[in-house]
């Protein structure tokens, strides 16, 4: 990692909040003021992480619970290469058989990434050219295209429900369930919090969950406690919410006889996963802790050695940021082959 950034800079950076209920219109922007305060503008623009931090970071050897026993965690480990530790994988599991290649963003804004900054045929075109990189880059694994739409997002003001977040019209969801038949792709609903809780939020997403093709992902920068806000506070989770989520996940799965879920789990910082080794294994929800931050190769190397590779969980993932991960002279695009000599191999790609 090159440089520390501490948390108080995050405050400058604009954020995108979308401010959608059942009548759909554009996300707002938060822009720093003269005092200070951020401040709602009317044009869309990028959710936008911090460069990854370079917080020093010691752990002791991985003791995750499971269901299984430590024999068969270092079995599967052994037999995957190291990529992934835990249950047994059930039929229908798509990881590890599989590496998924996903665009992120929202059909409502242009420019909260890949997913609605261009039209639907022109977007999956872009996804299809992706995707021939990576079967080119690993023949071996094949390719599983996604959408991963942002379901649930964080606002600046506390709205009605006081609780920072408003939820995307239906409407949108199946647009954007629609656009993913057309690839047979994934769909990944994702949530950011605000002040609310996995244990609202996820129930009423259940009757997309009962889909073979629909999984979650959530976000731990928009996680907060009450008395914070998106924008001008970072949030986390702990164990115990990541170990919800997973039950539900997998509850919704047994009980509608459906393969196993997935769950993409965000970060960019140490802090953001509290309790990491608690983290239970399901073999009906697998995994993914997912290495969302923007900056220069070696800027996300150092932030996927220390907080994937240093707290492994189950897989791991990565993001690439289309316009973040260039915006500074001499950084570029991390390419499919250097993705790939990772460790452990990420077998979730996500694009924004």
């Amino acid at each position: 990692m090159l440089n520390y950034i501490p948390f108080s800079w995050f405050s400058l950076i604009p954020l995108v909040f979308a401010s959608i209920t059942g009548n759909v219109h554009e996300p707002k922007i938060l822009k720093k003021t003269s005092s200070g305060i951020t401040s709602p503008v009317s044009t869309p623009s990028t959710v936008k992480k911090p460069e990854q931090d370079s917080i020093k970071n010691t752990t002791d050897s991985l003791d995750i619970e499971s269901k299984t026993s430590t024999k068969t965690r270092s079995s599967n480990s052994k037999k995957l290469n190291s990529a992934v530790v835990g249950p047994d994988t059930l039929p229908g599991s798509i990881l590890p058989g599989k590496r998924i290649i996903a665009f992120y963003g929202s059909p409502l804004s242009k420019r909260m990434g890949i997913l609605g900054e261009l039209p639907p045929d022109e977007m999956l075109a872009k996804l299809d050219i992706e995707v021939s990189k990576w079967e080119k880059a690993d023949p071996k694994t094949p390719v599983q295209p996604a959408l991963h739409l942002i379901a649930v997002t964080a606002q600046n003001e506390p709205g009605v429900s006081g609780k920072y977040r408003l939820h995307l019209a239906n409407s949108v969801i199946d647009s954007v369930l629609l656009i993913a038949q057309a690839r047979q792709a994934l769909v990944f609903l994702d949530i950011q919090l605000g002040t609310s809780t996995l244990q609202e939020e996820l129930p009423l997403l259940e009757g997309y969950l009962k889909m073979p093709n629909v999984h979650v992902g959530i976000d731990a920068e928009f996680a907060l406690k009450p008395g914070k806000v998106p924008g001008r506070n970072i949030g986390s989770f702990d164990a115990k919410d990541i170990n919800y989520a997973t039950e539900y996940l997998a509850q919704v799965a047994e009980e509608n006889q459906l393969p196993p879920k997935l769950l993409i789990v965000h970060r960019f910082t140490q802090p953001m996963i509290t309790n990491f080794k608690k983290i239970k294994l399901n073999p009906y929800c697998q995994i993914v802790m997912h290495m969302d931050g923007w900056g220069s190769p070696t800027i996300k190397r150092s932030s996927y050695q220390k907080y994937i590779k240093g707290e492994p969980v189950q897989y791991a993932g990565i993001k690439i940021f289309y316009k973040n991960d260039i915006k500074r002279k001499g950084w570029r695009l991390l390419r499919p082959k250097e993705i790939l000599a990772l460790t452990p191999k990420p077998y979730y790609i996500q694009y924004q």
